[in-house]
């Protein structure tokens, strides 16, 4: 399978400047294409625009936003691109025939290896396949506004995608930091099948006389835990784009319910945006009546989503979140709710509506249960099992759900004799970006150490099943691996990381320490001094310095993250996980490090004098370093330095230090450091500790 490396954009308006900045952020090579050169230029100048928000940001870096620039190159005329493009993406204006005139030109411009894909929020994949000449190199995304900034993306495969296709397109989507929801194509997709009507259900409300704009505003906002309600929403992407969907999947799906109010018809014909007011007051009976309207409306049609097998309810949930930003997921509401009454109010829309009751509600409501949920896909191709920690709303954080499943699906894959290698990767931009701290919070509060303990000792329990894998184990590091996401890296053999992996121990800065094998298996990969520097401090470590520490094993570019996988595999498991790897001696921070963390200094580092022997060190190094060390948690620090030093010894082994880790946690979380640490990362403040 060719990886994708260039792309071409045919639109420069907000939608097709949006996925070329964002594709150019990625570092891939991007051309820019519009029938006019003064359209092309409008593209140039919305990135431009929008970097010099991030610049002031302090996103990018005068630097990074020259290269962003440089590698998009403007083109005038579909007919102009390179024939050579990996991969071409159509974003233009919503009507089937200017877009098959657009695949037209591209089949007979490029080249057989080129894959092309059209940015449809409605029309039918499958009939735009039909369109080229390629309909096995053909596929449908979906970007959500604004591409640069939004993390969620459809990708919708066609009856005659090939695999091959459908792999190279999400990796290309995976490269960029997207969560991805592979759905069958069906109007509507995932999203916008229950978002659009959702919007038309409160224009509904509104006609019918119900409430006002601002009151159906506020209560949608009050029932769905959301920062706007549907006018706003509307009036900042544009009342008439929610017309054209509503229309759209009135006329696709044969429900007359969807057609657009006659209210949302006038806005759009008068150019003019809803008046939303400051007047949110609404009696009771008010409220009940718009939030079951608007709560009926979700359930049922996610519900539907789910019956017709478009995708999971947890990519339901994902897509509200990730793609709306939402807080919960309609499914995560529909628990809070309680299944009866949920299946009442869904009830009430579908007789409204005319609409059958979905199966899932059906069966749900009989069996009396909440909805369960799961955060952990497996992927088998041929003996390799591909485990995708799919919690990317949380940066795949890991929580007690999340543990649990994970522990029971690598006790499964451990058992099969068809598997040789286990791939551990996480969704989104994240490989792991620690634990679930809320959690600790809420159980300090509550007085619930034995909650904390089970949870960490649980932890230990699965990472030892994946560090005793009789298979061959890979972390795909390739984004944040933060804390609990560093550890569960750790207990694999090898780690794979590209240039987007960032590496991070920041417990001793929240007033705890690394307790999943932090302290134990650094020290056995890095040596004392490198591990010191890595969890005393929570220095951030980038690709280039984790595979220094030797705690990325192989450094790639993301194209060649397959081609690394089979070569792991066919070099095998690892006689000693912890001696095969060694680190680079004659990297900058590896030899700060040697000397700043030496066992001459270790001692006034931890009584917080600044350490005596580091007059042949980069003094600014030094003074950053010691800042650094300021921030921690005294009694966290010290703790970790002792964990640190018990696995430097030579009479200890693996299981024994682990054993340790877990020892010191009840002293480690009964002190107000502990609470306030993690209640400030929480709070997004710095905390204040008191050394107690």
């Amino acid at each position: 399978m060719h990886a994708i490396e260039t792309v071409a954009i045919i639109g420069s308006g907000n939608m097709g400047s949006g996925i070329a900045q964002k594709s150019a952020q990625e570092e891939f090579d991007v051309q820019m294409v519009d029938r006019e050169e003064k359209w092309v230029k409008r593209g140039q100048e919305i990135i431009s625009n929008l970097l010099d928000q991030a610049l002031e940001r302090r996103i990018f870096n005068n630097q990074q936003i020259d290269m962003i620039k440089f590698r998009i190159k403007g083109v005038v005329g579909t007919e102009n691109i390179s024939p050579k493009t990996d991969l071409v993406i159509e974003a233009v204006f919503e009507d089937f025939n200017i877009k098959k005139e657009v695949f037209s030109i591209l089949d007979s411009v490029c080249n057989e290896n080129t894959i092309l894909a059209s940015n449809t929020s409605s029309l039918s994949v499958n009939d735009l396949a039909k369109a080229t000449n390629r309909p096995d190199r053909f596929v449908g995304l979906h970007f959500f506004y604004h591409p640069a900034k939004n993390r969620l993306i459809e990708i919708i495969p066609a009856e005659t995608t090939s695999e091959q296709t459908l792999q190279a397109v999400e990796n290309y989507c995976k490269a960029m930091g997207k969560v991805v929801i592979v759905c069958k194509d069906r109007p509507g997709f995932v999203v916008n099948r229950f978002f659009v009507p959702w919007l038309n259900e409160a224009c509904l409300l509104l006609e019918e006389g119900v409430a006002s704009i601002s009151q159906i505003d506020s209560i949608a906002c009050n029932a769905f835990d959301i920062g706007m309600g549907p006018f706003a929403l509307m009036n900042l992407t544009g009342p008439s784009i929610a017309l054209h969907a509503t229309d759209y999947l009135a006329e696709q799906l044969n429900t007359s319910r969807y057609r657009g109010a006659s209210n949302l018809r006038e806005i759009v014909s008068n150019n003019e945006l809803w008046e939303i007011d400051n007047n949110t007051e609404y009696e009771k009976s008010v409220e009940e009546i718009v939030k079951e309207r608007l709560l009926g409306q979700v359930f049922t049609v996610s519900a539907q989503i789910v019956d017709e097998e478009i995708c999971s309810k947890e990519d339901v949930d994902r897509g509200a979140k990730v793609g709306l930003r939402w807080n919960k997921g309609p499914f995560e509401i529909a628990n809070e709710m309680g299944i009866d009454k949920v299946f009442k109010i869904s009830k009430k829309y579908c007789e409204l509506a005319n609409m059958d009751i979905p199966a899932l509600l059906q069966i749900q409501k009989e069996l009396d249960m909440a909805f369960d949920f799961s955060y952990v896909d497996i992927k088998i191709d041929n003996d390799i099992a591909t485990v995708i920690l799919n919690r990317p709303e949380a940066m795949n954080a890991l929580n007690v759900d999340l543990i649990n499943e994970l522990g029971l699906k690598i006790d499964k894959l451990n058992h099969r004799d068809d598997i040789s290698t286990i791939v551990i990767e996480g969704s989104g931009k994240a490989f792991v970006a620690g634990a679930d701290v809320k959690f600790f919070v809420d159980k300090i509060k509550d007085n619930s150490f034995k909650e904390i303990y089970d949870f960490t000792a649980h932890g230990h329990n699965v990472l030892n099943k994946i560090e005793n894998s009789p298979k061959i184990t890979i972390a795909l590091t390739t984004g944040l691996s933060l804390g609990g996401g560093l550890e569960l890296a750790l207990s694999c053999d090898y780690r794979i990381g590209t240039n987007k992996t960032q590496m991070r121990f920041p417990e001793t800065n929240i007033g705890i320490y690394p307790g999943l094998g932090g302290t134990q298996r650094t020290v056995r990969i890095c040596g004392i001094e490198v591990a010191r520097y890595a969890v005393l401090a929570g220095n951030f470590l980038n690709a280039e310095t984790a595979k220094a520490f030797g705690l990325i094993t192989d450094l790639v570019n993301q194209n060649e993250i397959l081609n690394t996988v089979n070569k792991i595999v066919s070099k095998g498991k690892p006689i000693n996980k912890y001696g095969s790897q060694k680190i680079d001696d004659r990297n900058s921070i590896v030899i700060f490090a040697k000397g700043f963390y030496s066992n001459i200094n270790i001692k006034d580092i931890l009584e917080g004098s600044k350490p005596k022997d580091i007059l042949n060190l980069d003094q600014n190094m030094v003074s950053r370093q010691i800042k650094l060390l300021s921030y921690t948690a005294p009694i966290a620090l010290k703790t970790a330095a002792e964990l640190l030093e018990i696995a430097n010894s030579n009479d200890i082994s693996l299981t024994e230090g682990l054993s340790e880790e877990l020892n010191y946690l009840e002293e480690i979380f009964s002190t107000k450091d502990a609470l306030e640490g993690l209640s400030s990362l929480i709070e997004g403040r710095r905390p204040n500790y008191t050394d107690c």
